[in-house]
C-alpha cells in the first residue's frame, strides 16, 4: 500500500506541479481548425458527431465503429451536412480498431462515445497516442481504472476533458452566477442525481430501428445500450451514473478548486423495477428477461462530505416509473434553489416562507456563456447542452487552455460509482474518499468559464 500511494503522490505532484494542467511543449501555440475522431459512433455519439459537424472549425477526420448500421448512420451524417468523407475503422469488428484510428488518422483530438467499460482503456491508449481526450461520462468502472485514468493524463501532460453536458444546462449556470454572487449565502447542502426513467431504454426488440422499448430483449438480443447498459443493472449495485447531478453541485462547492470530497457512504433500496416492468408487459412473464436477477437498487441514495463542511446528496432512480429529474437543491444560509418546482427563496428578498419562480432569477443572472452562445446552441442536444459541452472542449484544444472539466473533475466524480457499490457492499459502511489531488486541492483555483470563453 505505501509503494502504490508514493508512485500515485509522485505521478500526481512530480509530473505536473499545477495539477496536470499546464500543458507540454507539443501541445503549446493556439489553432484555428482541428481535425477530430469519434470513437463510438452509436446513439450518444451520433448525437455528438452532429455538434461537431455544424462546426467550421472541425474537420471530422475519422469515425470508429464496430457496428456496421451505426457507423453507417454515422457516414449519412457526414454526407447529409455536405462535408468530406472520413476515414473509417472498425468495419471488421475489431474491438481494437480505434488503436488503428489513434496511429493512423494524426488527429488533434478524440471523442470517446462507447459503452462504460471501455472508456478507461480508450481514454489511455489516446493520451499514450498524445490525442487530447473528450470522453463520454463515465471516466471508469473500477476504483483502479480511475487511478490509472489519472496517472496517465499526469504522466503523459495529454489534455483530458469529461464530456459532462448537464454542467452547462441554462438554470444550473445561472444558479452557478447566484452562487459567486453570494446570494444563497455560505452552502450547506446540496442535492442532485439521475432520475430518470430508463426501462424503455433498458429493454428493447432488438430491431435497430426502434432503439427504445418495443420489446423485452437486453444484451446480445438487445440493440443499442439495451445490449450493453441493463448489463450493469444485472452485475452491480451502486450510483452507476453520478455526474450529471455531482457535476454542477462540485462546481457550486468549488471541489479540488479549494474544497474536496472527505466521505462517502451508500444505500441500496431493494430491486423489484426492472422485472416488474417485464412480467407486467404481454407475455413477459414467460419472457427470458424475467428470470434475470437485477442487482442494481430501484433507488440508490449517497451522501457526501466535504472539506468545508457542505453535505451533498445524490440519488440514482432509473428502474421506476417517474417524470424526468435530476432533483437539484442549492441551500445555504440566506435561501435556497430547487429544479424540481423551479423555485427560489432568498430570505430578506422572497416573502417569508413563501417560494419565487426561478426564471425572474435566471433571466438576472444568466450565465455569459448563454448570452452569448444561445442562437448557436438552439436545436442542439438536450436542450443546447451539447452545443456547449462540444464547443467547450473544442475551443480549449484550440486555445491550448486548461480543460473546463479537467482530469481531477473527471475521477472524482465517476469514482462516486465504485466507492458507492464498496459501501453498500459492505453494508452501507462509510468509506474514506480519496484525494486524487494529492493535496493540490489546496491552492488550485476555480476555472470554470469564468470569463466566459468557453
Amino acid at each position: 500500500m505505501d509503494k502504490q500511494f508514493n508512485r500515485r503522490h509522485f505521478l500526481s505532484t512530480g509530473a505536473a506541479l499545477v495539477g496536470g494542467l499546464l500543458l507540454p511543449p507539443a501541445f503549446a501555440g493556439t489553432r484555428e481548425r482541428l481535425r477530430i475522431g469519434v470513437i463510438g459512433t452509436g446513439m450518444r455519439g451520433q448525437v455528438l458527431l452532429q455538434e461537431l459537424l455544424r462546426r467550421d472549425d472541425v474537420e471530422v477526420a475519422a469515425l470508429c465503429d464496430i457496428e456496421p448500421i451505426m457507423l453507417g448512420r454515422a457516414l449519412a451524417q457526414v454526407e447529409k451536412a455536405g462535408k468530406a468523407r472520413p476515414r473509417t475503422f472498425g468495419e471488421d469488428r475489431d474491438p481494437h480498431a480505434y488503436k488503428r484510428l489513434l496511429d493512423a488518422a494524426k488527429l488533434d483530438g478524440v471523442i470517446i462515445a462507447t459503452p462504460w467499460e471501455w472508456h478507461a482503456s480508450m481514454a489511455i491508449d489516446a493520451m499514450q497516442a498524445k490525442v487530447p481526450v473528450g470522453c463520454e461520462v463515465v471516466a471508469g468502472v473500477t476504483l483502479q481504472d480511475h487511478w490509472d485514468v489519472l496517472n496517465t493524463q499526469l504522466k503523459t501532460g495529454t489534455p483530458y476533458m469529461l464530456l459532462e453536458n448537464v454542467c452547462f444546462r441554462r438554470d444550473v449556470m445561472a444558479a452557478l452566477q447566484m452562487v459567486r454572487a453570494g446570494l444563497f449565502g455560505e452552502l450547506v447542502h446540496l442535492q442532485g442525481g439521475y432520475q430518470h426513467d430508463l426501462r424503455a431504454v433498458k429493454f428493447n426488440s432488438g430491431d435497430p430501428a426502434k432503439p427504445y422499448g418495443g420489446g423485452l430483449e437486453f444484451g446480445q438480443k438487445g440493440w443499442s445500450e439495451a445490449r450493453w447498459r441493463t448489463g450493469h443493472s444485472v452485475q452491480r449495485n451502486g450510483e452507476l451514473y453520478p455526474s450529471h447531478g455531482i457535476g454542477p453541485c462540485a462546481m457550486y462547492t468549488n471541489i479540488n478548486r479549494g474544497n474536496r470530497f472527505t466521505r462517502i457512504n451508500a444505500f441500496a433500496s431493494k430491486a423489484r423495477g426492472l422485472h416488474d416492468y417485464i412480467v407486467k408487459k404481454p407475455g413477459g412473464a414467460n419472457h427470458p428477461s424475467a428470470k434475470a436477477e437485477f442487482r442494481l437498487g430501484d433507488v440508490v441514495t449517497t451522501t457526501l462530505s466535504c472539506e468545508n463542511g457542505e453535505t451533498i446528496l445524490l440519488q440514482h432512480d432509473t428502474s421506476l416509473p417517474r417524470p424526468y429529474s435530476l432533483g437539484f437543491r442549492v441551500q445555504g444560509t440566506n435561501g435556497l434553489w430547487m429544479d424540481v418546482n423551479q423555485s427560489v427563496h432568498i430570505e430578506g428578498v422572497s416573502k417569508p416562507h413563501e417560494w419565487e419562480d426561478f426564471q425572474i432569477y435566471q433571466d438576472k443572472y444568466d450565465h455569459p456563456l448563454w448570452r452569448k452562445y444561445a442562437d448557436r446552441a438552439e436545436g442542439a442536444g438536450h436542450g443546447g447542452m451539447d452545443f456547449f459541452v462540444i464547443h467547450a472542449f473544442i475551443e480549449a484544444l484550440k486555445a491550448r487552455a486548461p480543460m473546463p472539466i479537467d482530469i481531477y473533475d473527471a475521477v472524482s466524480w465517476s469514482a462516486i460509482t465504485p466507492l458507492s457499490e464498496q459501501s453498500i457492499a459492505q453494508g452501507f459502511q462509510t468509506l474514506d474518499f480519496p484525494d486524487f489531488t494529492a493535496g493540490l486541492w489546496r491552492t488550485r483555483k476555480p476555472i470554470f468559464a469564468l470569463d466566459g470563453r468557453y
